[in-house]
């Protein structure tokens, strides 16, 4: 399977997941100057930014790949969602890595990693 089609099926594995672990999706590949991100959700009323990382098999380097500088990019996006949602950037939000990747069998698994990073 090509990187394209297999980061597609991903997303579409990872709002599934997501919806079915209690997440409501706001957005999807949210877009600004600064960045895109994966998915928006809100779980338990918080809003939550949540990066898709999909591997050919086991996707634990998926978390190791937001690094820093991708947290920053992430973070300002962040910030252009919800002063144009909410017009205040002083909204809870919290920063979601789910990791996805192709098992053996050719199914998709996820491992999701709430509050996986915050900014000072």
């Amino acid at each position: 399977m090509k990187a394209h089609e297999l980061g597609q099926q991903g997303e579409a594995f990872a709002e599934h997941f997501l919806k079915t672990s209690g997440y409501e999706i706001l957005e999807r590949n949210y877009r600004s100057p600064y960045g895109e991100i994966d998915l928006v959700g809100r779980e338990n009323g918080e809003v939550c930014f949540i990066e898709v990382k999909t591997r050919q098999k086991d996707g634990w380097d998926a978390f190791e790949a937001v690094d820093p500088r991708k947290q920053r990019r992430i973070a300002r996006t962040a910030t252009a969602f919800l002063m144009e949602r909410f017009g205040s950037d002083e909204v809870y939000a919290r920063f979601d890595v789910l990791a996805v990747w192709a098992a053996e069998d050719g199914s998709l698994k996820g491992e999701l990693l709430k509050d996986a990073f915050r900014l000072s």
